[in-house]
């Protein structure tokens, strides 16, 4: 496969680490169908993710439907720091087994990956979304299986941190990680699902757990034995926060007062 050295920093700067063939064909892919000849990075900033429509962002006949916008990477950094940036750190208080120990930590998320926002801030806030599906009894235990399984790892020493993904979505559960060691976090977003709602989304369930590399393959091979779905996040940085290449600043700009009172 011929790549040039300058687009194989592209992307090792945006999956993280040096990429599979899998992960390089995949981005290849998607750069050379959208037709435009400029920096791959450059172009995923700028892509919408293509999602299924969630009949509960929409109102109206299947016509004729309000479309909600789906934000780029930009606006999401403007959305995360409305939501959770201008506070101190200093009063965080989690517990150390569910903040990432160290830089370099692979981290991945952990379980059903769905578009439902639920009743969080942001849909409330941003999107004006006052009602939500019901949560299914099967969820919980869903939630309580994987749980088990994660438990069980972290017991055996494959897991450095297991954190739950709740009130706030997957960006405010980095956060949480990343805080109390003045940590960050680099991470590519799932380019299947709405990205409001992959990072600010509260659908039940998720969990993000974080490893060193020299225990991956063990990891996703319990994974696959427990028919339990995760992806590949990123990694765990010295301080500064990037999503999808962009840089979103220092972890400690980001310390929403809502953290006391979770």
């Amino acid at each position: 496969m011929g790549i040039s050295p300058a687009a194989m920093e592209e992307i090792q700067s945006i999956v993280g680490r040096m990429p599979t063939i899998e992960e390089l064909s995949t981005l290849l892919a998607m750069w050379e169908s959208n037709g435009k000849r400029q920096g791959l990075l450059s172009w995923l900033k700028g892509q919408r993710h293509a999602v299924e429509r969630n009949e509960y962002l929409y109102r109206g006949s299947d016509t004729e439907h309000k479309d909600i916008h789906e934000p780029r990477v930009k606006e999401c950094l403007d959305i995360a720091q409305s939501l959770y940036g201008g506070h101190s750190a200093a009063t965080l208080a989690v517990p150390a087994e569910t903040s990432f120990a160290a830089t370099g930590e692979e981290i991945y998320l952990v379980g059903n990956v769905g578009t439902d926002f639920l009743d969080s801030e942001y849909a409330r806030q941003y999107l004006h979304i006052v009602d939500h599906p019901m949560k299914m009894a099967t969820e919980e235990e869903d939630r309580a299986y994987i749980a088990m399984i994660l438990d069980a790892l972290k017991g055996n020493g494959t897991l450095h941190t297991i954190g739950t993904v709740s009130r706030g979505g997957l960006f405010r559960a980095l956060l949480e990680a990343a805080l109390p060691r003045q940590l960050g976090f680099d991470i590519l977003t799932c380019r299947e699902i709405r990205l409001d709602a992959f990072l600010f989304g509260e659908e039940p369930g998720r969990f993000i757990v974080s490893l060193p590399e020299s225990e991956d393959d063990f990891f996703l091979q319990k994974m696959d034995e427990a028919r339990v779905n995760c992806c590949f996040l990123g990694r765990t940085t010295k301080g500064r926060i990037l999503v999808d290449g962009m840089d979103f600043g220092p972890s400690s700009d980001y310390c929403p007062a809502t953290f006391e009172n979770s």
